[in-house]
């Protein structure tokens, strides 16, 4: 990996960390139960965001086709895996194995 793609999951992992704990204090809970959470969030946004541009993208893409009998590139799936997505991914599965902890209470319920 480059410097800078690791410089930009830090930042990542950064932000979703500070936006996470403000969500957890704005609710009064712990961090590591809404972690799994806003992972999620955070991984599904960033996928639908640097995918093929989304469903309007390929109704658009599909009307000019069918007018104009060509194929367009557009029309076909396209993902890049960006350090952004990458870090998202990691933030949601750590998240996940915390919560899978919490659910099955080897993490004990917080006593407030």
């Amino acid at each position: 990996m480059s410097r800078k793609n690791i410089t930009v999951m830090i930042v990542t992992f950064i932000l979703e960390i500070i936006i996470t704990y403000f969500i957890a204090s704005f609710f009064s809970v712990r961090f590591i139960e809404v972690m799994f959470f806003t992972g999620m969030a955070f991984a599904g946004g960033t996928f639908y965001f640097s995918s093929s541009g989304g469903a309007m993208s390929r109704l658009f893409a599909s009307q000019v086709s069918g007018r104009t009998g060509i194929i367009q590139k557009r029309e076909r799936f396209t993902y890049t895996i960006g350090p952004v997505f990458t870090a998202s991914f990691i933030f949601f599965l750590i998240g996940l194995v915390f919560f899978i902890l919490l659910v099955w209470g080897i993490i004990p319920p917080s006593e407030t």
